[in-house]
């Protein structure tokens, strides 16, 4: 992997500008420098928004097919470059190797699945004579695109929680701004580079990591559109609070629960929730946060997992063996370590783990944590996971809805009539059955309720927020 220090443009309405180095990028691990940013000032951000107004009706007036072709662009020149996206995320991020190979796949999906959702953003026929009133009247509506958006994305997932924004915006004919997180903006910018290269109307796309002095701008200017924010509860719903009368598209944290029902197979349910649990850190608002197995299997699936959890390797990310890296911050590290504190401090048990070395904790369980430890009714962003014991299953529904949040949920059962009662009873956005949370597939509905947000990402999904219903009425008695 090349660790050179290279200057790094944003973009400013399909142009790379490099006022100046002013943010400086670390390989999470090594804590060397990795690269130096161009950071937009308010003023740059103004212009971007004023580039993205006036390249709209360009951007609009894009065939269909059109749209398409420069998205498949952008697949070819992603599988060309998949190794330097892949060395970049595990730098920046920290994000073990295979991990980050795994993510730049996902980019490249979900670029291409938004190519092919390009000409497929239908309408509907409308037959509207239902009554005498309106005999002879027909409706037809179309889609047409939302205008300009705004487009924030957190450090976790820095490649394809930016593309899950650029690609539906893009097949719906938007231009758009994107403030990509100052901790990870290196993947972003690489997508810039590749956009730059394609005919996109200028003015269509900005890339802006920036600082907090203009960040406002992109929920509060009413210039844009639509708001699309990936990141915290806390910040995603006091900007959905300034966005005034924007479409607001919110895709929040998590404390993702799974349940190990009675009959549930214990090594494949240990295999899975030890990768949903402690993959990249557990930085992932669907990790696997807390575990409900049934009474009868506690002991049994207890033992299994202490034993599965201690053998993961733990260090450095550029490694193929390793699957907990860093976390993003020292800052992040402490605040994991005082949670574990105060649960234990509450009467929590250690199971393994909660050990560190520089920015890496190492896969800790816990059991008997209290409800109202910060461990089990906040989310940890961490690896670390929490188990209970259950009894019943209605008990069990119950105990997880308590949650502020509701993202995902995963239960691991072969009983039907239990799967249909977590569809119908967990106040969720999706329920996994057989597997943990923190799967997903590019092209679902992805999203939560409750404090985890509002709306749903998944490209198709995705482009119907982005864009709006026109309604057309014909009066056939009137045509020639």
């Amino acid at each position: 992997m090349s660790t050179q220090h290279q200057n790094h443009p944003f973009y400013l309405g399909n142009r790379p500008l490099a006022p100046n180095r002013d943010l400086i990028v670390r390989d999470k691990f090594s804590g060397d420098i990795v690269g130096y940013v161009a950071t937009a000032n308010p003023a740059h951000i103004e212009q971007a928004i004023a580039a993205a107004v006036q390249a709209q009706p360009a951007m609009a007036a894009l065939t269909a097919d059109h749209r398409a072709e420069i998205l498949h662009f952008c697949v070819a020149q992603f599988q060309l470059r998949k190794n330097q996206f892949a060395d970049i995320l595990c730098q920046e991020a920290g994000k073990p190797i295979q991990a980050a190979q795994g993510e730049v796949t996902r980019l490249i999906e979900t670029f291409r699945i938004a190519a092919e959702e390009t000409t497929r953003i239908n309408g509907e026929y409308l037959p509207l004579d239902d009554s005498p009133r309106t005999r002879g009247y027909r409706g037809i509506t179309k889609r047409v695109p939302i205008g300009p958006c705004a487009l924030i994305t957190p450090f976790n997932f820095p490649l394809n929680l930016a593309a899950h924004k650029i690609a539906p915006a893009i097949a719906a004919g938007n231009t758009f701004v994107l403030k990509p997180a100052s901790l990870t903006p290196l993947g972003a910018l690489m997508i810039g580079e590749v956009l730059a290269q394609t005919d996109l109307p200028l003015g269509a796309f900005s890339i802006l990591p920036c600082s907090r002095d203009g960040a406002h701008l992109f929920s509060e200017d009413p210039r844009f559109n639509l708001l699309s924010f990936t990141g915290s509860a806390d910040v995603g719903w006091a900007l959905k609070s300034k966005a005034g009368r924007k479409a607001v598209v919110l895709e929040l944290g998590g404390n993702a629960a799974c349940i190990v029902d009675a009959d549930a197979d214990l090594d494949d349910a240990v295999a899975r929730i030890i990768v949903g649990a402690f993959y990249q850190a557990g930085q992932s608002c669907i990790s696997v946060q807390r575990i409900y197995v049934h009474h009868s299997r506690y002991a049994a699936f207890k033992s299994q997992l202490i034993n599965a959890a201690t053998a993961v390797h733990c260090g450095d990310p550029k490694l193929e063996s390793t699957l907990i890296g860093p976390v993003i911050s020292a800052q992040e590290a402490d605040r994991i370590q005082q949670w574990i504190d105060q649960a234990l401090q509450m009467g929590a048990n250690l199971l393994c783990g909660n050990q560190r070395q520089g920015n890496v904790i190492n896969a800790t369980l816990l059991e008997n944590v209290p409800p109202e430890a910060k461990l089990a009714c906040e989310e940890v962003f961490g690896p670390v996971a929490i188990l209970y014991p259950f009894e019943q299953f209605a008990d069990v529904i119950h105990e997880i809805n308590r949650s502020r949040y509701g993202l995902q949920a995963g239960v691991f059962t072969n009983n039907l009539s239990h799967t249909l009662a977590a569809w119908d009873g967990l106040t969720v956005g999706g329920v996994i059955i057989n597997d943990v949370p923190s799967w997903r597939a590019d092209a679902m509905p992805y999203g939560g309720v409750k404090d985890s947000g509002l709306g749903r990402e998944g490209i198709r999904d995705a482009i119907l927020h982005m864009t709006e219903k026109r309604l057309l009425v014909i009066n056939t008695a009137g045509l020639s």
